[in-house]
């Protein structure tokens, strides 16, 4: 096939006169996906553009060369295809022979195609995509081919960048003025002039560099050749891990906490720093700080993760993709697991042990600093595991402590996730009913036999600035039919169809029996592969062997490790602690009050029930109260115990009466509670919370903030219980109106959906014998396990978000205790003078 593709290459020259290979032994390079720039001085100075395919090098002359800019499109003219071994020739072509002049190798490396259609195919039908991993080029590329014009005898097509990572503009863009050599390092002047290769020559490639004298980090060109050929190898494919149903047991392993983010290499070659993707990416672009910080450890790579943190201190790849898209380039660490070079000493054969004592040694083991130690464990993996999956981390990495540095995936390595995770490629999305410019879900596929297979749809995890990114983008993908191959989503006529390029990390609880993802959660677009990679991976979900029963606080919780909020891995042994350690703040606002739960025994995505009444097999740790005309008994809490109780019975909502058991028919409590609209900015409840205040304040009372777990707010009165339940009502209902007369477009009493559009709902009939409203301090039954947290008034800005406090971010919320300390103490009665001034 590669001799008669060559046929018309070989019969325009001369091979007795040029030096130019003849090509008539077939070959392959070694990867089969080379590509090569060289910059050619014929009649005129063009540059030849090549990429390996089918045994020959696809070529196209470019006049002006390759530009960065994704707004330049530059001519490409297709021509003869050239043997493999062109990719080495550098040097002059005689005058008088084809293409006489000077030939320079300006760029090499390998490319890739981009989507699940074949070279050969991409080529016929006139649009190819692709990656380029080069000296110079990077990132994504476009071939599109031009309508052939009369008299033209050759197909011209189009050579345009991506605008991806590597896209530039400006004087950034024109890389095409570089007169260098990947190859020898010498100019097109000194090729022509026969002059030797010299040494120290290379790309101008920046990159971050150490400055000897000062030790502060500057830019600098790439390494030269001599640097790169030296004992540090330019990339190593990374070891991986094996996923596990269970963390191994035993001595010979060290337990690492799995890390949320993008798996990256730094090195440091005499003085120069690349910043490199698990594919061998250049990506010091991208991560110029983990660079900064590189710079004083010369001749040295490291393995590991380079994260960012939510709130709580949790590594988290959404976080990470908005520190990368808004430069915020103080907010990213990197956690150094593995050692795989120091001071030019190949450590890759050392046991795992020995790297990661000479690793501490090196950065230290200062978490304040850019480069941060990874800490292991040697007890047991399932303790590991548990504790990794109550912190909310991915999950934990088990490695065994005796073993060398090995590139690929074997067992040397295992990983064990607290929740499924994968890529998914994007095949569609479905826009928000409710919200003209809204992001409803993700219709995501993988690869499956070369076919694009429907997996199931994304429907949470996407912020509002996400959903809006993630528009924009989809919007210039979108076609008219599915590029899914046999099964369909449902409801196909809501999705409208993108091409199958996006790759979305998603976090999921598994598959439903036909194979659709259960519980999906948005985390973030990848960048750092293409779709044709993401194949099914039968990945499980890790759970540590199951423990048996344990006592917090005297309770026995049985079946500790089931869990309760499968979206985040949430146990029922952390519903409990939480509890036990929130006791003395909760307790409080439930003592000696009937008290409504919500129970989920098996988990918030199963079925849920509402219970007020003690039934059959209630623990004697949990308080009765009688109440007049019911016959069956309320429950309360009355101490730590008991709330420990109520977790063990799955319960993980707790919401009291506005009145306690001495006086049922008089409160000693007024909720506001301000319920928005979807479409309503939480801006927007912060206000409406402070005019409630101002109004409440005018009249004599006392007014308390706390969020709800939820998208609201209430506002709590304290009250002497004097008045009667009917006053209370009418008093709330009052100054609700009030402020509803006022602002018309802003409130509404009514709970019709139709009538809330845009304005929020003030509901004041919490305030009712045997109403309840949701206790401080309570979890919520929602992803995430917020929890409702006493706030004071100087924390209700427009800056704060009320998803903030969760169980697992408890410290953060133990910071609030005292913002309610004098609520009791600014108690007061609701007279007739007041009832009637609010009215």
């Amino acid at each position: 096939m590669a001799k008669r593709q060559l046929a018309t290459y070989r019969a325009k020259r001369d091979f007795s006169r040029t030096a130019e290979p003849s090509g008539r032994v077939p070959s392959r390079s070694r990867r089969g996906d080379r590509y090569v720039i060289q910059k050619h001085a014929a009649r005129r100075l063009h540059f030849d553009f090549r990429l390996e395919a089918d045994g020959v090098l696809k070529s196209w002359a470019v006049p002006k060369g390759p530009s960065l800019d994704p707004h330049e499109k530059r001519l490409a003219v297709e021509v003869e295809d050239h043997p493999l071994e062109y990719g080495d020739f550098e040097g002059t072509i005689p005058a008088g022979e084809y293409g006489g002049g000077t030939v320079q190798l300006w760029d090499k490396g390998h490319w890739e195609p981009v989507g699940d259609e074949s070279t050969a195919e991409a080529l016929k039908r006139g649009r190819l995509k692709f990656r380029l991993d080069g000296e110079r080029l990077h990132g994504i590329w476009n071939l599109v081919r031009m309508r052939r014009r009369e008299r033209e005898q050759k197909n011209n097509w189009l050579l345009i960048k991506d605008a991806d990572a590597d896209a530039r503009t400006g004087p950034d863009a024109d890389v095409a003025e570089t007169d260098e050599s990947v190859k020898t390092g010498r100019t097109m002047a000194e090729i022509a002039a026969g002059k030797p290769v010299r040494k120290g020559r290379g790309p101008a490639r920046a990159t971050w560099r150490s400055n000897r004298k000062t030790g502060a980090a500057v830019r600098t060109p790439r390494a030269t050749l001599a640097d790169r050929r030296s004992a540090l190898p330019e990339f190593i494919p990374p070891q991986l891990a094996t996923a596990v149903e269970h963390p191994p047991a035993g001595p010979g392993w060290a337990h690492e906490a799995k890390f949320d983010g993008y798996r990256l290499q730094l090195h440091n070659h005499a003085g120069t720093v690349t910043v490199m993707s698990r594919s061998g990416l250049d990506w010091t672009h991208r991560f110029p700080g983990l660079a900064k910080a590189m710079a004083g450890l010369e001749d040295t790579i490291l393995d590991g993760e380079a994260v960012a943190f939510k709130q709580g201190n949790v590594p988290d790849f959404s976080a990470l993709q908005v520190a990368l898209h808004d430069g915020a380039h103080d907010k990213i660490f990197f956690y150094a697991f593995d050692l795989l070079f120091s001071g030019g000493q190949d450590l890759r054969e050392k046991p795992l042990q020995e790297r990661k004592r000479r690793q501490l040694e090196l950065i230290g083991p200062d978490e304040g600093q850019r480069l941060r130690y990874v800490e292991h464990f040697t007890t047991g993996g399932d303790a590991v595991l548990r504790s990794a999956c109550r912190m909310e981390l991915e999950g934990i990495v088990s490695k065994r402590v005796n073993a060398p540095y090995r590139s690929g995936r074997g067992d040397g390595w295992q990983k064990a996730k607290c929740r499924g995770r994968q890529e998914f490629v994007v095949g569609g999305y479905v826009p928000m009913k409710r919200k003209r410019q809204g992001l409803g879900a993700l219709v995501v596929g993988v690869m499956q036999n070369g076919k694009f297979a429907y997996a199931g749809k994304v429907g949470t995890g996407y912020t509002e600035a996400v959903a809006t990114d993630l528009l924009s983008k989809l919007r210039k993908l979108e076609i008219k039919a599915s590029p899914f191959v046999g099964r369909q989503p449902d409801k196909p006529a809501t999705v409208r169809w993108v091409k199958p390029q996006l790759i979305a990390e998603v976090a999921f609880a598994g598959w439903t029996h036909d194979g659709v993802l259960r519980q999906a959660s948005f985390k973030g677009l990848r960048d750092d592969k293409t779709a044709a990679e993401v194949n099914v991976r039968a990945e499980p979900v890790a759970r540590p062997r199951p423990a048996g029963p344990l006592q917090i606080l005297g309770v026995t919780i049985s079946n500790p490790d089931k869990v309760l909020w499968p979206e985040d891995g949430i146990t029922k042994r952390e519903l409990a602690e939480y509890l036990a350690a929130a006791s003395d703040l909760m307790v409080p606002f439930l003592k000696d009050r009937p008290v409504s739960i919500i129970r989920a025994p098996d988990g918030i995505g199963r079925p849920t029930f509402f219970q007020r009444h003690a039934g059959r097999g209630t623990s004697a740790l949990i308080r009765l109260i009688r109440v007049p005309g019911e016959d069956k008994p309320y429950i309360s809490v009355g101490d730590a115990a008991g709330l420990v109780a109520m977790a063990q019975m799955g319960a993980v909502e707790f919401h009291p009466w506005g009145c306690t058991s001495r006086d049922l028919m008089h409160p000693d409590q007024i909720t506001f509670d301000l319920d928005p609209a979807p479409d309503v900015p939480f801006a927007r409840v912060v206000d409406a919370a402070k005019e409630v205040r101002r109004r409440v304040e005018l009249l004599g009372f006392a007014a308390y903030p706390k969020t709800t777990g939820g998208k609201g707010l209430h506002v709590v009165v304290p009250l002497k219980p004097k008045a009667d339940w009917a006053e209370v009502k009418a008093f709330a209902k009052a100054l609700c109106q009030t402020m509803v007369s006022d602002s018309p477009d802003e409130y509404v009493l009514t709970m019709a959906k139709k009538e809330r559009t845009g304005r929020i709902f003030l509901d004041y009939l919490r305030n009712d014998l045997t109403a309840s409203a949701v206790s401080a301090w309570s979890p919520r039954g929602r992803a995430g396990a917020p929890i409702a947290v006493p706030l004071a008034w100087t924390a209700v800005t427009h800056a704060l978000d009320p998803k903030a406090f969760s169980i697992r971010t408890l410290k953060a919320a133990l910071k609030r205790a005292d913002d309610w300390a004098d609520f009791n103490r600014r108690r007061v009665a609701l007279t007739a003078a007041v009832l009637k001034k609010a009215a």
